[in-house]
């Protein structure tokens, strides 16, 4: 039986207690990450996680070790691929993909990186001055020439499409240009909790957007009782409301007189009378003539000896709502 290394067993042991002892497990990827900035990340994670790195071969060993207590924990496997850390913790796993992607910074390209994206150099001048830095640029490819005492790129140009290897020459000239292609942080990969396994994609999803899709359907199902008339706690003040106006709205214009239809069907009749009486004038008395007259005519010129004499204002008689629903009734009848 091949002899297995005393540290080894040590890590094993380690982790399966860290996975055991906390209610959610997660592979994270560490490729590229410099060892400072490993033991800065640890560091600001110490309050709320653990963080442990070793070969995966141990990882998976202590990921089945541990399935004997955490069924599906196992499942993580799948995920133990390159650089890998385990981090442990009670934050659910949505909060600890947040922190972790907190932790991301742009980064600058090694030789025989993957692009992420298509890297592209945009048009323009630079702020480099002439010198030797031009014909560097056009040995990776990038048009570049000598314009107003600056080197300019002539045109834009995809320098490395997405998927492909970043050659060593251009990882050379991307960091002058202050391109950073790369993005270097803890990348979640998959976590664990309750027998489940929530993969990247599951998990990369803005803080707001349960939130906001509960306050779109709780917007959405109130038009919908509103518009279909169900009553409910929240939509009966507003059916109620909508009843109120419609019910006004009809006894106004089927000349209905209540308490709440008056003044409006008053304010309308005398509108209507104004206008009939302008029209015909021998239809108007004196009080009318007198309100007619007192409406304000257009303008024309004036001569600068005219002086405007102050109108009298005549009181009205204030109408009970009995003699006002006799008059409609004997105006609409």
């Amino acid at each position: 039986m091949a002899h297995v290394a005393a540290w080894k067993k040590e890590m094993v042991s380690d982790l399966k207690s860290i996975i055991a002892e906390n209610p959610v497990v997660a592979i994270v990827n560490v490729h590229g990450i410099p060892g400072p900035q490993i033991q800065k990340m640890r560091a600001d994670l110490r309050s709320t996680s653990k963080f442990l790195m070793t070969r995966n071969k141990l990882i998976k060993i202590a990921l089945d070790d541990a399935a004997q207590e955490k069924e599906g924990i196992d499942g993580l496997k799948e995920t133990v691929d390159g650089q890998c850390a385990v981090v442990a913790t009670d934050m659910n796993p949505f909060k600890l993909f947040n922190e972790l992607e907190a932790t991301k910074a742009p980064a600058a390209a090694k030789p025989g990186d993957i692009a992420p994206e298509d890297i592209e150099v945009a048009a323009g001048p630079t702020s480099f001055p002439p010198g030797p830095f031009v014909g560097e640029l056009q040995q990776v490819g990038i048009p570049a020439a000598i314009e107003g005492g600056k080197i300019v790129i002539k045109k834009k140009k995809t320098l490395v499409e997405k998927g492909e290897p970043i050659p060593e020459s251009l990882t050379k000239v991307l960091p002058k240009l202050d391109i950073m292609p790369m993005t270097v942080g803890l990348d979640l990969l998959a976590a664990y909790e309750d027998g489940i396994v929530y993969d990247k994609d599951i998990l990369d999803i803005p803080p707001d957007y349960y939130p906001s899709m509960l306050a779109s359907a709780a917007s959405n199902a109130l038009a919908l009782g509103v518009g279909v008339t169900y009553p409910t706690k929240t939509t009966t003040p507003i059916l109620v409301s909508k009843a109120y106006r419609e019910a006004l709205n009809l006894a106004v214009e089927a000349v209905i007189p209540t308490g709440d239809s008056i003044n409006i069907l008053l304010t309308k009749a005398d509108s209507i009378m104004l206008a009939l009486a302008s029209h015909i004038p021998e239809l108007a008395d004196d009080r009318i003539g007198a309100r007619l007259s007192a409406a304000p005519a257009p303008e024309g010129p004036k001569d600068e000896d005219d002086k405007e004499e102050p109108e009298e204002e005549e009181e009205e008689e204030e109408v009970s709502e009995e003699e006002a629903a006799a008059g409609l009734g004997a105006l609409f009848g």
